[in-house]
């Protein structure tokens, strides 16, 4: 596809577009602004490719585009924020497979491609598919499907990925190699199938609280497949924006990993950490205090600091306009209240920043858990509304539990801790908590939102 200098003026206004908007979108104050930027610099991009000459076939263009956006607008509104992660994973699949059709669809065409593009068709096919297949597998987790709920792999799974990356790279030579006798077709088939299957094998062994680790690296295969279907159509508008989130993947999957005391090649050959014996659950369940929401109004009724620790519970309740409504209850009685967020806390990055920024939760509450966990000795209450693993002790005290070495918010400091859920199953690593059986805390079984309106309403009837 050649490409005209209005339209490199116009890829290039695009690309600065698509810089921008990332660079805003990196402070949640001005989030929204910088997602509205990059959208018109896409949109841009879009009209600019129609509208040129070289395109042809409007008539199937305009039944895709308006298949595609039907679709996309009533899956963006139907559904709620606390499946956000997996619309996200959805939507990684999607961009993965469409990179696969269209190197398929240029390699079918025939039109003379150079050794350049046809290595670029093979590694479109190969990170194309392992995206697709990749994304609907941690979909399935994320949905909690039971033939997907627990990690699965086969003996020696990582030198069985390594060698079906290996088969890929030898059929893409082969592809490249082959002339243009036909031979390229089936070696494109075989690079698909294997990657398909190497997908699946990627993810299936990666336990539930990887689950951010592997929705920020699918993100970041989404971006390279597109950047290397841009090279295989000749699109620079979609090189750059490929690029740019394919790169800015990497760099969110390498924070997620040292937040969870992962090694990025772990997570890439689907290696799991610790997988040994854990503590009992009934050991742990045997010294739970239940409480009330009339017990947790007095201890809140002199707190001085709370810390509150939310986890996916609070988006599934929704409770994170309540939340902010006890903050500005107990801020009123001269009570600091600040927000300890891990880094992979619910499933996906940044998916508690999200909810309380909703609330309208000033961000400057929202602490770091590197920044929080130092002075959580001097928080008279934390409250732990749907965070598991993210604050659990093993973490740091049994080295064959699943998230041996995991950095945690580590709220056992605190004075007294209030842990809201609805039941004391455990989180999606699947292993109990001692913190619930610690002396200082106190679990409220309750929904999340109904639990923190019914403490607001008895601290308000107690002032």
């Amino acid at each position: 596809m050649s490409t005209s200098v209005p339209l490199l003026l116009v890829y290039l206004a695009s690309a600065l577009c698509f810089i921008l908007g990332l660079k805003r979108m990196s402070h949640p104050r001005t989030a929204v602004q910088g997602n509205l930027i990059a959208a018109m610099g896409m949109l841009s991009a879009i009209v600019a490719t129609l509208l040129d000459p070289s395109v042809k076939g409007y008539s199937f263009i305009v039944i895709g585009v308006a298949a595609g956006s039907a679709i996309g607008s009533y899956l963006a509104l139907s559904i709620d924020i606390k499946r956000m992660p997996q619309m996200v994973g959805l939507l990684n699949a999607l961009g993965g497979g469409a990179s696969t059709l269209v190197a398929w669809a240029d390699l079918q065409l025939g039109s003379g491609q150079t050794t350049d593009q046809l290595v670029a068709v093979g590694l479109s096919g190969l990170i194309g598919t392992v995206t697709f297949s990749g994304s609907l597998v941690a979909f399935a987790k994320l949905e909690e499907y039971k033939q997907f709920r627990k990690p699965f792999s086969l003996p020696q799974q990582p030198v069985i990925n390594g060698a079906m990356l290996l088969a890929t790279l030898l059929f893409t030579y082969f592809l490249v190699t082959s002339g243009t006798n036909g031979g390229e077709i089936a070696w494109y088939i075989a690079i698909t199938v294997v990657a398909l299957a190497l997908g699946v094998f990627l993810v299936l062994p990666i336990g539930g609280a990887d689950m951010p680790v592997v929705i920020s690296l699918m993100n970041s295969y989404s971006g390279i497949a597109g950047a290397a279907t841009g090279f295989v159509i000749g699109n620079d508008a979609l090189i750059i924006a490929g690029s740019l989130v394919g790169a800015s993947g990497i760099i969110l999957t390498q924070i997620m990993c040292k937040a969870m005391n992962r090694s990025l090649t772990n997570v890439l050959f689907g290696s799991m950490a610790g997988s040994g014996k854990v503590a009992s659950a009934d050991e742990v369940d045997a010294n739970v205090r239940s409480t009330s929401p009339e017990d947790v109004a007095i201890v809140l009724d002199g707190a001085q600091r709370v810390v509150v620790v939310p986890g996916y519970v609070m988006a599934v309740a929704q409770a994170q306009h309540a939340i902010r409504d006890l903050s500005q209850l107990l801020e009123s009685k001269g009570c600091v209240v600040e927000y300890a967020i891990h880094p992979v806390a619910g499933r996906m990055p940044g998916h508690m920043n999200v909810l309380l920024a909703e609330a309208d939760i000033s961000y400057d509450k929202l602490k770091e858990m590197e920044d929080i966990n130092p002075t959580l000795d001097a928080v008279d209450v934390a409250i732990v509304i749907g965070a598991n693993d993210v604050v659990n002790p093993l973490a740091k005290t049994d080295p064959q539990s699943p998230i041996a070495g995991m950095p945690i918010i580590e709220v056992e400091k605190c004075r007294s801790v209030v842990v809201i859920k609805r039941s004391l199953s455990p989180g999606f690593a699947g292993i109990p908590n001692p913190l619930f059986a610690l002396p200082q805390t106190l679990t409220l079984y309750a929904d999340g939102q109904e639990a923190i309106l019914d403490i607001v309403k008895e601290m308000k009837a107690n002032s």
